[in-house]
This record gives C-alpha cells, sequence and structure tokens, in this order.
C-alpha cells in the first residue's frame, strides 16, 4: 500500500493505542490493589499484545520489542511462575509508562528515549530471566531475520515437561494484505511461543500470466510445540479475525474445526461473561463544540422568544403552549448534547498514578495512589483544565506531605505513604478530594513563614483554617532550597487560581500528624446552567440555583441589627449572616422604596463547605436556563462575580458567585473593627 494510503490506518492504530493503554494502566492498577481475577491480567496480556501486533505493521521495532518484555513477564504472571506482588507490578506499571513514550515518539516521529527503555527492560529481566535475545532492548528481529526464521523449522528448549503439540492450518484472505496485514510477522510471532515447524503450501499459485496481484494464493501447515493454550495460539491471529482461515487442533486427537475468526467470535464454543456494551463511534471533537455552541444559542433564542410572547399577553394560550413545549424540548437538547461531552475523570486519575510513580522514585519515598469515583463524568473542558492544578497537587502531597521512609518509621507510621483521589456529584457539582496520610500542615510553621515574607501581620489573630489557607497566597513556599519539583514560589496559589477560573472553590482541611485533604468543588458544565433572576439596584443577576436553599419574605422581627451595620437574620431557630447583596457587590443605585420601608425578599444560599448566609434582593424574577459567558476573557474579574450571561432582550446579567460572597462575609467577621461583643 501507498504512504497515503497507509495514512489513515496509521492513525486509527495510535487511536487506538489511547485505549489500549487505558486499559493496560486500568488493569495493572487493579492487580497492585489486589484485584487478582485472572481475566483482569488477561485483559493487560491482551492489551501489550494488541499494541505490540500493531506496531509489528508498521516496522515500529522498538515498540515491538519492548512490548515483548512485557509480554513475557506478563505470561510468566499468567503461568504462576512469578508472584502478582509490588516486586512484579511496579516494574510493570514504570513499564507502562516506558511504553506510553515509545507509542508517542512513534505517532510524533521523534527518536525514543533508548536509556529509559533500557533501564525498564532490565528492571523487567530482573524480575523474571528473560532471554537474552528477548532482553536485549534493541531493535526488533529485521524482516529478512523473520523470514529465515518463519520458513525454517525451529528448534526451541522450551524447558518444561508439559509441552504439547498444536497443529494449525493457516490461509490468510486477500483483505488481510490489504489491510496491510503480513503472515510473516504473525508466523514469526507464532515462533516466540514455542518450538515452530511449518510448511508452505503454493500449489494455488495461477501462471503468472492469470496471477491477480490482490488475490491470496498462500496456505501454510504448522506445527507448535508449546506450553501454551489454544487462546494463547489465537491471540496471535487476534489483528486479523475475519481475514483468515483457521484450523487449530491438538495432538491428542482433539477433532479439528475449520472455522473464520469471525465465525467464533460470533458463535464461541464455551459460555463467555461479558459486559454487555452500547456501540460507540469517534467523533471529532471540534463538531461536539461546534454542536454545543449552536445549542446555546439556541437557550437564548429560546429566551428572547419567551420575553417576546410574554410581552404580548397571555391571551393566546396555544402560543404558550407551544412555547412551554418548545422550552422543554430545548432542555432536553441541551441535557443530550452535553452529556456528549461528559467524560468519566478515569482518564485523569491514571495520569496521576504516572506522576506519582515519577515524583516517588525522584524523592525516593514509596507511594500507594488509591482512587474513587473514576467513572464520575464531567465535562471535558473541566477534565482538561483541571490537569494542571491537580498535578501540582498531587506533587506536593509526595514532596511535602508524605514523610520520608524514616521519618513514617519514627511516627509509627507504615513505610509506604498513601494519597487517595476521589470523585463524588454533589449538588449539581463535582466534588474531588485529594488525601494523603503524611505529616500534615505545621501551622506554627506556616505562620512564622507568612510573617516573614509580609503576608500577614504580627497583631492578626488567625484560626487554623485562615492559617490553613495562608498556603494559598502568592510567593508562599515551605521550601528554603529550589529543586525540579518545588521551591520557586508557586504551585497552590496557582491551584487556587486555576480552580476559581473554571468557577469552583479550593478547601483545606489537616491534621497534624495525620495528613491533609484538598477539596476541589467545580461545575459540571461551563457552557448552561440554572439560575434565578433577580434584581438588585435596577440591574438583573443570575443567583446559580445549585447554591439557592429557599426563597422567602422575612417578618419584621426576623432581622435583627447587631452594632452599627451586622445585621443577622432568625430562620426556623438558627440566625444566619444577611448580606445585602447591592452593598455587597458596591452597587450604588438606592434601594426601592418599598425595601427602605423594611420590606425584603431573601434567598437562603449556601457555599461548597455547607456555610449558609441569607442575601436580601430587591426583586425575584423568574427561574431559567442561562449560557454562561466568561467575564474573564471578554472583559475583566469582577468582586462577587463568577460569570455574565445574555438575558432574552439583549441585555447581560452577571452570575453571582456566591462562594466569594459568603468567603468575604467570613473575612469582615473577623475583622476587629467589626467585631461585636
Amino acid at each position: 500500500m501507498s504512504p497515503e494510503q497507509l495514512a489513515p490506518i496509521r492513525a486509527q492504530f495510535f487511536q487506538e493505542c489511547v485505549d489500549l493503554l487505558a486499559e493496560l494502566e486500568s488493569g495493572l492498577i487493579a492487580l497492585a490493589q489486589g484485584d487478582v481475577d485472572r481475566e483482569t491480567l488477561n485483559i493487560v496480556f491482551r492489551a501489550a499484545h494488541s499494541i505490540k501486533g500493531g506496531a509489528g505493521i508498521f516496522g515500529m521495532s522498538d515498540l515491538v520489542a519492548f512490548a515483548h518484555d512485557m509480554e513475557t513477564l506478563l505470561a510468566a504472571m499468567r503461568d504462576g511462575q512469578v508472584p502478582g506482588d509490588s516486586t512484579t507490578l511496579k516494574p510493570l506499571l514504570r513499564a507502562a509508562d516506558v511504553l506510553s513514550d515509545l507509542v508517542d515518539a512513534a505517532r510524533d516521529g521523534r527518536a525514543p528515549d533508548l536509556d529509559r527503555v533500557a533501564v525498564a527492560t532490565a528492571a523487567l529481566a530482573a524480575v523474571i530471566a528473560v532471554p537474552e535475545s528477548d532482553a536485549r532492548g534493541g531493535a526488533a528481529p529485521g524482516e529478512d531475520e523473520i523470514e529465515d526464521f518463519a520458513f525454517a523449522p525451529v528448534s526451541v528448549d522450551l524447558g518444561v515437561a508439559e509441552a504439547g503439540v498444536w497443529r494449525l492450518r493457516f490461509r490468510p484472505h486477500a483483505d488481510l494484505y490489504r489491510k496491510a496485514n503480513d503472515p510473516v510477522l504473525l508466523l514469526g510471532e507464532l515462533g516466540r511461543l514455542g518450538a515452530l515447524s511449518l510448511d508452505l503450501d503454493d500449489s494455488a499459485v495461477p501462471p503468472l500470466d492469470a496471477l491477480d496481484p490482490e488475490e491470496s494464493y498462500l496456505r501454510w501447515t504448522l506445527s507448535l510445540a508449546t506450553v501454551c493454550d489454544e487462546s494463547e495460539v489465537r491471540e496471535v491471529f487476534e489483528f486479523v479475525e475475519g481475514d483468515c482461515d483457521l484450523e487449530i487442533a491438538g495432538d491428542a486427537g482433539i477433532e479439528a474445526a475449520t472455522e473464520v475468526v469471525a465465525a467464533e467470535i460470533a458463535q464461541p464454543t464455551a459460555p463467555v461473561t461479558a459486559v454487555a456494551t452500547a456501540p460507540t463511534i469517534r467523533v471529532n471533537l471540534e463538531r461536539v463544540d461546534r454542536l454545543i455552541d449552536l445549542v446555546s444559542e439556541l437557550v437564548i433564542s429560546e429566551a428572547t422568544l419567551a420575553e417576546r410572547v410574554s410581552a404580548v399577553g397571555p391571551g393566546n394560550l396555544d402560543l404558550a403552549a407551544a412555547l412551554d413545549d418548545l422550552r422543554h424540548l430545548t432542555r432536553d437538547l441541551q441535557e443530550s448534547v452535553m452529556a456528549i461531552r461528559a467524560q468519566p475523570v478515569k482518564s485523569l486519575f491514571q495520569r496521576m498514578s504516572r506522576l506519582v510513580r515519577e515524583v516517588e522514585a525522584m524523592t525516593g519515598k514509596s507511594v500507594v495512589l488509591t482512587t474513587e469515583g473514576e467513572e464520575t463524568e464531567v465535562d471535558r473542558v473541566v477534565i482538561e483544565r483541571l490537569t494542571d492544578p491537580l498535578t501540582h497537587m498531587i506533587r506536593n502531597a509526595v514532596d511535602h506531605g508524605i514523610e520520608s521512609p524514616a521519618g513514617r518509621k519514627a511516627a509509627n507510621k507504615s513505610a509506604e505513604g498513601s494519597i487517595h483521589i476521589a470523585a463524588a456529584h454533589r449538588a449539581g457539582r463535582v466534588v474531588i478530594e485529594v488525601s494523603d496520610d503524611g505529616a500534615g500542615i505545621d501551622r506554627e510553621r506556616v505562620r512564622a513563614i507568612a510573617l516573614d515574607r509580609g503576608l500577614i501581620a504580627a497583631a492578626d489573630v488567625l484560626g487554623e483554617d485562615e492559617i490553613d489557607n495562608l498556603i494559598f497566597e502568592p510567593g508562599f513556599s515551605t521550601t528554603e532550597h529550589a529543586s525540579d519539583l518545588s521551591g520557586r514560589g508557586v504551585g497552590m496559589d496557582v491551584v487556587r487560581r486555576s480552580v476559581q477560573a473554571l468557577g469552583g472553590r479550593i478547601s483545606l482541611s489537616s491534621r497534624r500528624g495525620h495528613g491533609s485533604t484538598f477539596s476541589l468543588s467545580l461545575p459540571l458544565t461551563l457552557a448552561v446552567m440554572d439560575g434565578m433572576l433577580v434584581t438588585v439596584r435596577g440591574q438583573c443577576l443570575v443567583v446559580p440555583l445549585t447554591a439557592l436553599v429557599e426563597s422567602l419574605m422575612p417578618r419584621p422581627g426576623d432581622i435583627r441589627r447587631l452594632g452599627a451595620d451586622v445585621e443577622v437574620m432568625a430562620i426556623r431557630g438558627a440566625h444566619v449572616p444577611l448580606i445585602d447583596l447591592g452593598e455587597a457587590l458596591d452597587y450604588s443605585g438606592r434601594r426601592p422604596r418599598a425595601l427602605a420601608a423594611g420590606q425584603a425578599v431573601v434567598l437562603l444560599v449556601e457555599d461548597d463547605a455547607g456555610e449558609r448566609i441569607a442575601l436580601r434582593v430587591d426583586e425575584i424574577v423568574d427561574q431559567r436556563q442561562v449560557v454562561i459567558k466568561s467575564l474573564e476573557s471578554n472583559y475583566r474579574p469582577l468582586k462577587g462575580i463568577a460569570a455574565a450571561t445574555i438575558l432574552g432582550d439583549g441585555r447581560v446579567a452577571l452570575i453571582v458567585d456566591v462562594n466569594a460572597i459568603i468567603g468575604a462575609q467570613k473575612t469582615r467577621a473577623f475583622d476587629p473593627a467589626r467585631q461585636v461583643a
């Protein structure tokens, strides 16, 4: 095939490698966490085998050789020759990282890091005695070498008395060649399983003047002495299923059954337990993003139409009913489109697994990463933009949080540190928690560093939460010397800004000697949200519905004043701070006369941590779905404002940042000038 014809097949191979590498790492992590299910090991083996098979087709010799070394160790695990403990799985996990780098290098046309490959190959060879020709870490056999091997009887010392012999008949179809597969490579791979001898049948080859260059005429009869079972022999032909005729029979009189591999899949000879999965298709992300933009515009158009109809009056009931149907259809369409772009956080968590392995190697610490809620779905954009802040947090957890093995031993802890990442949906948002069992926050040291760098004054009285939050201040660092990992005055402040840019919040809880937990609360999507439309000082604002607990009209005795400018409101036996939203946002307009006389509309809201305040607004207008527009990219950040939206009449309405309003209230409450005895 020409390079132009091979290009789309090659691109598809690399796309499939993404899924195969994810399966490989996910399976290895499951094995490392104690999942000794044989099927999990088979999934890992098949992933490595499939990558090797595809790489062999395109002549990626470094990738083929390294994947084969991984296969050798995985096969030894499957046969019970080596234990599936950390001694085996840690080199395999690091080898998975190297395999991923080799795939990236082959895709980008870069030279691989052969020194790193050699180190990983040596680590695999140290676990099990790999034959010298297999563990050399260099190039895979060349095509001439494979042909010499494939067309002559081979003698290999299996070293196992229980070796059996499999008889095979193999006839490739013309489609096998059209898809750039090579029988020579398949036969060479088969020879790796044991002692192989074969005969070529070329009797079907016609005279030269009658030969069709695109037809297949050759067939082989093979004899394979090996300890492998039939399923392992069939795996060699996994990439050409449906494109060949294959017969496999044992030497103990097993009845031969001629079958095409595709027919074998359609009618398996033995019961197979499998999870039913819905069919999927690959779609260009630009098309999905364009579809989401169109749906967002549709939401705005629906709001505009509703505004026009309400201006005409409620006389036409049919029009009102049709508009209501349109509103429901628009919402269903929007939710369906959002679901298309939603992705599980599993891919993000897997990246962190590799990061932990790299950082523990740099620090000399031993750390185990566990995950929970990997199938929690969130907008793809959120996942992409969350990678950097989560990377900072994991790196800091290993570098600063987890003690050295000697330090952990002195603290009566296991030598192996633990980091746990969990994701879950809560109140219309996704919450990601990163916790470790390290030393926790040394608050005295944090306060001393903040005082030395001028972040606080000596007279400041700070609670534990406020001291903990000092690590998010720009320029704060507990490391005296710069390193490749940290110590340059950047890190957690970058994390906070990145999370805030996503419309999220980050909080920290810590116990000295027991570890720390960072909690990130993020929106499920950055495109559309449900909100309560209110007016304040003549301006339209949107309060996110996920933060709204209830709306109410307070009675005269419910509101009490403490001091000159502090108000609280009694709600079912409890008192919460009452904040005038116009004053909190520094609006200069005057309150309506009715409200100035003592009447008010109050929204009880809460932040991600469950803290509640009451917001006084002028009027509740409507509850509606709004399209989120970034304020920072189109204008500039505003205090207490998360984003903006466009209303049906064309006006711009600001979306209230409830977390920022409550955070400002906490700071205000700690101001000594405002405290009331």
